[in-house]
């Protein structure tokens, strides 16, 4: 792997032992030509990154010194953005600057909120002036309806200050393996557990954009499995949970993971589901594939007669199941070190804001720097809901 600058890293695999052959030289050289074709060839098919032309002589300037003719041969690379280097989020120091009390979280809120200009709820008037004494509101130049920047939002009628909230949104969208409630409620110094994990839920609803599309081209979907955590607080406990696809003291799962047309994955879906009969499992390619997008799973009957996809089957048999559909239980994997790890097992109850959380930050993961507007956004378009309704399952 060699660089082609610090914001970005060059990935180019050669094989080095090739120097030692007598004809290295010119093997080396047959296969630069061959991954500039390749690339030249597959350059429009390559996710999330950009494309450079580089001369060879550059990516390879030790084998300009030992005799290679690279010359005339120029590459196709993908330059994909350095995880850490190109969209790095906030720090904390940057966000106290950015954010330093709650009038500026309010002029931001408005800015995502109306930045396109104000909207009055009530009569859909066009002009409002914002109230002297009243930072937060906004009053209807038609109606005279008076509007708070965060009424009818997620953060509807909060006793919380802005700036609680903005650093809570901050430190969930931003932070690599995501934060328990009790974390939380050390990070913002709040006293009550109840009300982190309260205003923990009410981030995780503002995780799922209503509008989001379907997964398009190619789909890896499975199902999975996870301890249920029990009443006393154990995940899984001996003797309880079951194997295979058996229910016993587990959440069942179904996971799909988008790939690009050269195999690559980009966003992800998952849900909780009853069972891995068909109903069930041709629900969630429904809901979360595109018809007519191609859905490739393993040899599991459940799948079989998907009304609006193709499906291709591909049966395990000897070999391991990671090796057949690679990235949706790399993913899988993932989810569950999170689990376990974060929150030391996932309750029946709530386990779908669980899954809407892990979804939203593999999405994102190489948009990091945007993820506190977006889920500012998000939560900004949704109705609010109460602690009752959060607690029954209604929101």
């Amino acid at each position: 792997m060699a660089r082609s600058n610090p914001c970005f890293e060059l990935w180019l695999i050669l094989n080095e032992s090739d120097y030692d052959r007598p004809d290295g030289r010119h093997v080396v050289q047959e296969e630069l030509v061959r991954l500039r074709t390749e690339y030249d060839r597959n350059r429009r098919k390559v996710p999330d990154c950009e494309e450079r032309l580089i001369p060879l002589a550059q990516v390879v300037p030790h084998l300009v010194s030992e005799g290679v003719d690279v010359t005339p041969c120029s590459l196709y690379v993908p330059v994909m953005p350095g995880r850490l280097k190109d969209d790095r989020p906030m720090s904390r120091q940057q966000f106290e600057e950015l954010f330093p009390d709650d009038g500026a979280c309010a002029r931001h809120l408005a800015e995502l909120r109306w930045g396109d200009g104000f909207a009055c709820p009530a009569c859909g008037g066009t002009k409002g002036r914002e109230l002297k004494g009243e930072r937060f509101v906004r009053e209807c130049a038609d109606c005279g309806r008076q509007t708070s920047v965060t009424a009818g939002t997620v953060m509807h009628r909060s006793h919380l200050p802005l700036k609680t909230w903005f650093l809570a949104a901050h430190l969930v969208a931003t932070h690599s393996n995501g934060i328990s409630a009790l974390q939380l409620q050390a990070q913002l110094g709040i006293g009550s557990y109840k009300m982190a994990c309260l205003l923990l839920h009410k981030l995780r609803r503002a995780m799922v954009d209503p509008d989001r599309s379907l997964l398009q081209w190619i789909a890896e979907v499975d199902e999975a499995s996870v301890p249920c955590r029990d009443g006393s607080g154990a995940a899984g406990a001996k003797g309880v949970s079951g194997r295979g696809r058996s229910a016993d003291g587990r959440i069942l799962l179904a996971g799909a993971v988008e790939l690009s047309e050269c195999g690559k994955p980009r966003r992800i879906r998952q849900k909780a589901v009853e069972s891995y009969a068909s109903e069930a499992l041709h629900g969630f390619v429904s809901e979360a594939v595109a018809r007519g997008a191609r859905v490739v799973t393993d040899g599991w009957l459940g799948y079989s007669g998907l009304p609006d996809n193709p499906w291709e089957e591909r049966v395990v048999g000897d070999r391991k199941a990671h090796e057949i559909l690679t990235w949706v239980h790399r993913v899988f994997s993932n989810l569950k070190r999170w689990a376990l790890g974060v929150h030391h097992g996932l309750r029946r109850k709530h386990v779908q804001r669980y899954l809407d959380e892990f979804v939203f930050r593999w999405n994102r993961r190489r948009h990091r720097r945007t993820s506190l507007d977006s889920l500012l956004g998000i939560g900004l378009g949704l109705p609010p809901a109460t602690y009752q309704d959060i607690v029954e399952g209604r929101a």
